[in-house]
């Protein structure tokens, strides 16, 4: 069990994918993403998503990430967030707001 203060220190935001292109370079399979942040900006995350998702299914779609988790080296690609998602027999699925969200909104 972790404190509630640990949880609360995520900042939990929507954003919505700009672009998303194959990444050859990764370990595990997975795609590049640029995703809008609204008044954060424009962060780009490393996502293995290509079980369920295909490129162009992926631009204007929304998604949850956390943006204060730091920068990680993804082969020579930073990313800056991490996207969620929840792992159905070896397939991740995005987690996404029900219905069109500001991007940057904070998930509380």
């Amino acid at each position: 069990m972790i404190h509630y203060s640990t949880f609360e220190k995520l900042d939990l935001r929507v954003g919505t994918i700009l672009s998303a292109k194959e990444f050859p370079k990764a370990k595990k399979p997975a795609y590049q993403l640029e995703i809008d942040f609204g008044p954060l900006g424009i962060l780009q995350s490393s996502a293995q998503i290509t079980e369920r998702y295909a490129l162009e299914e992926l631009k204007g779609k929304q998604l949850i990430a956390v943006v204060n988790i730091g920068n990680r080296m993804v082969a020579d690609f930073e990313s800056q967030c991490l996207v969620l998602g929840a792992n159905e027999k070896d397939t991740i699925i995005l987690l996404a707001p029900e219905t069109k969200l500001p991007n940057g909104q904070q998930i509380l």
